[in-house]
């Protein structure tokens, strides 16, 4: 069991408190999502479970994390570039639960995460694996340590359709409780049964944290019905409120006029108009505190994004966008697939689905290569690792104007701002900002240069489950291209008018 009691965080950069007074306890058979907007503290609450090291470099925090004797098993969002430049087996060997452990217990792990036991032994690099590959033995080297409880940032990210599926049997047969963070809102739809939301309102100052022992999709729809029942509820008290003082100003002016009017050779009549209005002041106070305990609007952090201009993003629905014909698809000497053919025209919206390590981001890049020249075409592209699109000493402002134009640099304020960026985020290297606000940076640099046409590799990944509806609805009405590769399954749905599957053989109708 893992008890948490009055935690708080604290940046030490700008000293905003990303979470404040969390208490909650997880149990065994306990599957706790942690859910929030970018940049509100969900992986940095994870790492500070299992190793407040790992953030006291840029955090404050007070409160109680638990029993040190849990054995705490820890999946980071990310691997670092000193991790991805080593081999497979000497990333292994580095821990220690694989090197007691036997080869039977090996290859058992491994055809649980759908992997083949020879993965452990292998001289590529961990950086030339699919990002599921790596998810996968990743998860493999954790069931290793038996740990009592797990702590796993984004688990999702980067497996395929079929290890979703077996990602979600896992997470409702584990045993040991598991404190997770996830954007794909299937997974959580099917698995979570405690709800941890941080929030950050008021312009991102002032922290809350809701904790539910409910089911995802539950907690969503009984937090929405709670709002609208509370808005309309305040509404109302307001509209009888804003009646009652129109009644108060006319008779208090009436009798402020009277007053006025009085001759000094009628005191009674006065005596009797400053009498009322006494009890009209009285009245006008009541009505007043009767306001300080009136139903107040209810607080959220709404996801707000900026969208494309449908003008500048339309594409006309003859012209040809892409024509691929590829022999075969090879990352150095391993051929991932062959006869590969891809047409594109106008408003297309592509889906790539496919195994994990089949090449899916490979082929991505060898697209986004072809079109990004063109001048007749307005080519954006997201890259899954943000560093290929971002140069992470730079700050969100000088990414989005370069120049430095005074007039640019305002709008690209006014438009981080907008998109819920603080003021000192928006001063701090693109590097030190969370996965989503990274993501928001370059969906914002998508639209501020008119793209056209979008090259998008897991375009939903690191955005929060709050976020990602407004994402899909805004590429959903896109009116340009869009060829993309991703594994979330509402994107694919409410996105994408054509979905492919890329195998050894080619692309396929999925």
């Amino acid at each position: 069991m893992l008890q948490v009691k009055n935690l708080t965080i604290t940046h030490r950069r700008d000293l905003t408190t990303l979470i404040q007074d969390l208490s909650f306890v997880l149990a065994p058979g306990d599957r706790c999502a942690v859910i929030g907007e970018e940049g509100n503290g969900k992986s940095t609450l994870l790492k500070l479970l299992y190793d407040p090291t790992l953030v006291e470099p840029y955090i404050e925090w007070t409160g109680e994390l638990g029993e040190d004797r849990l054995r705490r098993g820890y999946l980071a969002q990310e691997l670092s570039e000193e991790e991805l430049g080593q081999p497979v087996g000497e990333f292994c060997m580095n821990s220690p639960a694989f090197s007691d452990a036997d080869p039977g217990t090996l290859s058992r792990t491994a055809a649980r995460v759908g992997l083949p036991a020879d993965i452990f032994y292998d001289w590529r690099e961990m950086s030339t694996l699919s990002g599921g590959e790596r998810v996968k033995l990743r998860l493999a080297l954790l069931l290793l340590e038996e740990p009592d409880v797990l702590l796993l940032d984004e688990p999702s990210n980067d497996l395929d359709l079929k290890t979703l599926e077996w990602l979600e049997g896992f997470l409702l047969s584990c045993p040991v409780p598991v404190l997770y963070v996830s954007h794909d809102e299937g997974l959580l739809s099917a698995t979570a049964n405690l709800i941890i939301h941080l929030e950050r309102l008021g312009r991102r100052t002032t922290p809350r944290s809701t904790v539910k022992r409910s089911g995802y999709a539950e907690y969503v729809s009984a937090r929405s019905a709670a709002f609208a029942a509370q808005t309309q509820q305040a509404r109302k008290e307001k509209e009888e409120y804003d009646k009652k003082m129109d009644r108060w100003r006319d008779i208090h002016n009436a009798v402020d006029h009277a007053l006025g009017g009085v001759s000094r050779q009628c005191p009674g009549e006065g005596r009797r108009l400053k009498k009322k209005m006494h009890a009209v002041l009285a009245t006008g106070r009541r009505y007043e505190r009767e306001k300080e305990n009136m139903t107040q609007l209810p607080q959220s952090e709404e996801a707000i994004l900026s969208t494309f201009d449908p003008e500048r993003s339309a594409v006309p629905a003859g012209k040809a966008i892409l024509r691929l014909d590829l022999p075969e698809l090879a990352v150095e000497e391993r051929v991932l697939a062959r006869d590969i053919h891809l047409w594109v025209t106008g408003g297309e919206h592509i889906g790539i689905i496919g195994a994990n390590g089949v090449g899916k981001s490979t082929l991505l890049k060898r697209i986004a290569e072809e079109l990004l020249p063109r001048p007749d075409l307005r080519t954006a592209y997201m890259p899954q690792n943000y560093d290929e699109g971002l140069l992470g000493d730079k700050t969100p402002v000088e990414l989005l104007c370069p120049t430095g134009h005074r007039k640019e640099v305002t709008r690209a304020r006014t438009l981080l701002g907008a998109m819920k960026y603080k003021t000192e985020e928006m001063d701090h290297p693109a590097r030190s900002l969370s996965g989503g606000q990274r993501a928001k940076l370059l969906f914002l640099s998508m639209v501020l240069q008119g793209a056209n046409v979008l090259v998008l590799d897991e375009p939903t990944r690191n955005f929060s489950p709050l976020s990602a509806p407004v994402i899909r609805q805004a590429l959903a009405h896109f009116p340009g291209a869009i060829l993309s590769v991703s594994h979330d399954r509402l994107y694919l749905e409410e996105v994408c008018t054509r979905v492919l599957e890329l195998t050894p053989e080619g692309l396929k109708e999925a």
